[in-house]
């Protein structure tokens, strides 16, 4: 199947704190868009911009051409498929392809997807991301897929509208699965920076100056580059909760245990993560992990 052409109409589903960046992408790329979320007032500065409300996410199956979603979690991806007014319901849907960019279990995916292709034969892509805000913002994410290489190829070219690297996977799920693994390496990161400005604080060296004395070394990496600043001298908001990342591991070694794949150090970070949420820091940023490290709540 060709691709969509450049004026085909998209629609997206969830425009909090990454899908409200990625909107604002597609619509400087010049793309036709159509937008949903649960609370109403959120679509209010995209349709400032271009964009064209829509009252459920039914009617993003009958007017668009492609349909992308960034939602909380489970629960709201199936919400957003198969309520009383979401995708599923629609017997004949324009759309040929729904790309999920939530953060879900793989095996959910894969039993969601074969829902919907048996209601009304919409192909399913997931598609988490990584990046956060900022790789949002500057068109930079990374996009791993999971699903049909033609429904992957249909979607790539709306995606690149705030992606650097869109990579499929495999299969349905493999996107999921993918994600996973990038939170195993990322969470395991942040905690041993953590633990590395703890030993350089205390060994009397100016900890701040880590990412300047690393760039470009073994050692260097876009965690410690963000994370080192935030944990020295502190930050305006937070851009990731401690909670959010705890899922995503136990999740990741929930996948492990079901493969039979050791992950020790994950399962390490995965007791720091609880031990720091236990504390009263589920809503606080990943830079706390350095209290742990220094004795402080």
């Amino acid at each position: 199947m060709a691709e969509p052409a450049s004026g085909a109409v998209v629609a997206f589903l969830g425009t909090g704190l990454m899908g409200r960046p990625m909107v604002e992408r597609l619509l400087a790329a010049g793309r036709r868009v159509l937008v949903w979320n649960r609370s109403r007032d959120k679509l209010d500065p995209l349709v400032a911009l271009g964009a064209r409300a829509l009252a459920t996410p039914a009617e993003a199956a009958r007017d668009a051409d492609l349909v992308l979603a960034c939602l909380m979690d489970t629960a709201a991806v199936e919400r957003c498929v198969f309520g009383d007014d979401g995708l599923a319901a629609v017997a004949a849907p324009r759309a040929t392809v729904f790309v999920d960019h939530s953060s879900i279990r793989p095996e959910a995916t894969r039993e969601m997807a074969a829902r919907l292709a048996g209601a009304n034969g919409l192909r399913w892509v997931d598609a988490p991301v990584s990046g956060g805000v900022g790789g949002a913002r500057a068109g930079t994410l990374a996009v791993m897929c999971g699903g049909d290489p033609e429904a992957v190829a249909l979607a790539e070219p709306a995606l690149r509208a705030y992606a650097g690297a869109v990579t499929r996977m495999g299969p349905c799920g493999a996107g999921q699965t993918t994600k996973l693994v990038n939170q195993m390496i990322v969470a395991s990161t942040i905690a041993t920076v953590a633990e590395a400005v703890s030993v350089a604080r205390a060994a009397g060296v100016d900890a701040g100056r880590l990412p300047e004395a690393l760039a470009g070394g073994w050692a260097d990496s876009r965690p410690m580059q963000v994370f080192v600043p935030r944990m020295t001298a502190g930050f305006d908001a937070p851009i990731g909760a401690l909670s959010t990342m705890l899922k995503d591991v136990d999740t990741a070694l929930d996948l492990a245990r079901g493969v039979d794949a050791p992950a020790p150090v994950t399962a390490l970070v995965q007791q720091l993560l609880r031990l720091q949420v236990a504390r009263g820091h589920a809503d606080d940023d990943l830079a706390t992990l350095a209290a742990l490290y220094a004795g402080r709540t």
